[in-house]
C-alpha cells in the first residue's frame, strides 16, 4: 500500500494537467468541468476617434459586460516575442572574441529588430465565455448568443475555431507562431506516417 502511494506522489503532472486542459470540443475548449468559447474581436484605432466616439465604444464594451458578466477579456501579441532570443544575442556579443562572429550577431540582432518593429503594434483581443452546462445544444445556444450580443454592440467579433485557439495557445506560452500546425497529441504525426508506411 505505501508502495503504491510513493510511486503515485513520484508521478508529475503534466502541463496539460497543471492547466486543467482537457480536450478540444466542437465549439472550444474543454477545461475542467467547464467549456471555453473563444471570440476574436477587431481592435479599433481609438487614436483617431473623437472624444465622445471613445466614450460610445467604452459604453458599448460596458454593455456586453452587463449582458455577459461572467465573460473574460484578454490581449495578446498577434505574433512572436523575440525578447529572450534579443538577450542571449546581446549577451553572445558581449563574450564573443571573433570579430567576424560578432558582425554575423549584430546582423542577427538588427533582423530581430526590424521583425519586432513591424509587428509590435500587432495584438489579438479575445473574449472568453464559460459555459457550465455539459450538454452540446445548450454550449451551442450560449456561443450563439453571447456572438449575437458582441456584434450587436457595433464590435466585429469572430468565434474562433479549432485551429485559432490552438495558435493563441501556442503564441500565449511562448511555444510557436505556428500553433495550428502542431498536433493535438504528441507524435501524432509520426503514428499517422507510420500507419501510410505500413498500408503502402
Amino acid at each position: 500500500m505505501k508502495n503504491n502511494q510513493k510511486k503515485t506522489k513520484r508521478k508529475g503532472k503534466s502541463v496539460q494537467d497543471l492547466l486543467g486542459i482537457k480536450t478540444f470540443t466542437k465549439n472550444g475548449l474543454k477545461v475542467g468541468k467547464e467549456e471555453l468559447i473563444f471570440y476574436m474581436v477587431q481592435p479599433t484605432n481609438i487614436s483617431v476617434l473623437s472624444h465622445t466616439n471613445i466614450e460610445i465604444k467604452v459604453r458599448h464594451l460596458m454593455m456586453v459586460l452587463s449582458a455577459v458578466p461572467d465573460i473574460e477579456i484578454t490581449c495578446t501579441d498577434s505574433c512572436e516575442c523575440f525578447d529572450t532570443n534579443k538577450s542571449y544575442i546581446k549577451s553572445r556579443i558581449e563574450t564573443e572574441q571573433n570579430e567576424k562572429v560578432r558582425k554575423i550577431l549584430n546582423k542577427d540582432l538588427d533582423f530581430l529588430d526590424s521583425i519586432q518593429t513591424e509587428t509590435s503594434t500587432a495584438r489579438q483581443f479575445l473574449f472568453i465565455a464559460r459555459c457550465k452546462s455539459s450538454k452540446s445544444e445548450n454550449i451551442l445556444q450560449k456561443a450563439n448568443r453571447v456572438e449575437k450580443i458582441i456584434s450587436d454592440q457595433g464590435f466585429e467579433v469572430t468565434r474562433m475555431k479549432k485551429a485559432d485557439i490552438k495558435r493563441f495557445l501556442a503564441i500565449y506560452f511562448d511555444a510557436s507562431m505556428n500553433g495550428d500546425l502542431i498536433p493535438d497529441y504528441d507524435g501524432e504525426q509520426f503514428f499517422e506516417k507510420e500507419q501510410t508506411y505500413e498500408e503502402t
